[in-house]
C-alpha cells in the first residue's frame, strides 16, 4: 500500500511540472489568473479538482 501511494504523489509531481517545463510563459500567465481569484473560486475550484479526482478513482481504480 505505502509503495501505491508514493507513486502516486510521484505522478502528481511529474503532471504539476508539466507545464511550468513545458510553456513557462503559460504557466506564469495561468498563475497570475489564479492569484487574482477569490478564496470562494478557488475553493471550488479545489473541491471540483477533488472530486474530478474521486471520480476518476471510483471509475478506474482497483
Amino acid at each position: 500500500m505505502s509503495e501505491v501511494i508514493w507513486t502516486a504523489l510521484a505522478l502528481v509531481f511529474v503532471l504539476e511540472g508539466l507545464l511550468p517545463f513545458a510553456s513557462p510563459a503559460a504557466w506564469r500567465r495561468v498563475f497570475e489568473q489564479a492569484l487574482r481569484l477569490t478564496d470562494g473560486q478557488l475553493r471550488f475550484l479545489g473541491l471540483a479538482s477533488l472530486l474530478s479526482g474521486l471520480a476518476l478513482l471510483w471509475l478506474f481504480g482497483p
